[in-house]
């Protein structure tokens, strides 16, 4: 497990980092999400040692990282980070290397990311011609190709299409499941969501959430309730300190205490069949927006 505890940053009198904690659990896929200057680069940089903190510390399975431990990391800046002018499984290899790795098993290496990645045939083009989006999927293939321990990616999603959204996606879904704690920073709220086993949510560089998936949206439910019936659902109106708020045909979300909503399924119940009844849970967006104000 990768923990991050009480880590405080300055950048002269401006505190960026303010006790920030969190932990990565070995096998899961956590996302770490927040506004542009939330802090999540510089706590990422702080995990890889890149930046010292003020105060706090960064640990894995318990001990405190060394440098050597760093080396076991897989690391993708936000930043494009490869040689411009060199080939894509030429740079993948000559990487692997500098993590130790013996040349035909980099180069197998290399040969086996690019083709789960679907930059295969790209293989010998230098970085400078590629796209944007390859370029963005060499970098991932550049974070993985040594085996890492442990994975911080900033931004992995940056410019990728749809298509290769799902491709990388299912890459660090592999990787999670063989027990390999993954990190990664994104904007798009809804590929967390649908990704990760936990979300940790930042703003003003402090941790305002962070939890499962689950757990969050159970948190952050309120008082809003779903119901579907079988027939019209407009009497759900005349319910007193229940307000409707949106309603089409037999479908209603209304908002109302736990009391009022008894007495909504019940008269439901009442009047013919229950199709659906339960509490609406947020989305993502809907919890950043939240948690962040």
């Amino acid at each position: 497990m990768l923990t991050i505890s009480n880590v405080t940053k300055h950048y002269g009198e401006r505190r960026v980092l303010d006790d920030v904690s969190f932990e990565v659990g070995r096998g899961r896929l956590t996302g770490f999400v927040g506004g542009n200057g939330a802090g999540k680069t510089t706590t990422m940089r702080i995990i890889l040692g890149v930046l010292g903190a003020d105060a706090g510390e960064v640990m894995l399975d318990g001990s405190p990282l060394t440098r050597d431990g760093r080396r076991r990391f897989g690391y993708m800046p936000e930043e494009r980070g490869l040689y411009p002018k060199m080939k894509v499984h030429e740079q993948l290899v000559y990487l692997a290397r500098l993590r130790g790795m013996r040349a035909g098993v980099a180069a197998e290496k290399a040969d086996e990311l690019l083709e789960r990645l679907e930059l295969h045939e790209r293989r010998d083009e230098p970085i400078e011609k590629l796209s944007l989006g390859n370029q963005q999927r060499a970098q991932i293939a550049a974070a993985l190709v040594h085996d890492p321990d442990v994975l911080v990616l900033d931004e992995p999603f940056s410019g990728l299409d749809p298509m290769a959204v799902e491709t990388v996606l299912g890459v660090l879904s592999e990787r999670a499941a063989s027990g390999v704690p993954v990190l990664f920073s994104s904007h798009q709220l809804d590929v967390v969501e649908r990704l990760c086993d936990d979300i940790v949510v930042i703003a003003d560089g402090a941790i305002r959430a962070a939890g499962t998936r689950e757990a969050l949206r159970e948190a952050n439910s309120g008082s809003q309730w779903e119901l579907q019936v079988a027939d019209d659902a407009a009497w759900v109106r005349g319910i007193a300190d229940v307000a409707v708020i949106e309603f089409d045909g037999g479908y209603v979300l209304f908002e109302a205490d736990a009391d009022g909503a008894q007495a909504v399924l019940q008269q439901a119940a009442k009047r013919g069949e229950v199709r659906r009844f339960a509490p609406r849970h947020p989305t993502l967006t809907e919890i950043f927006r939240e948690v962040v104000q």
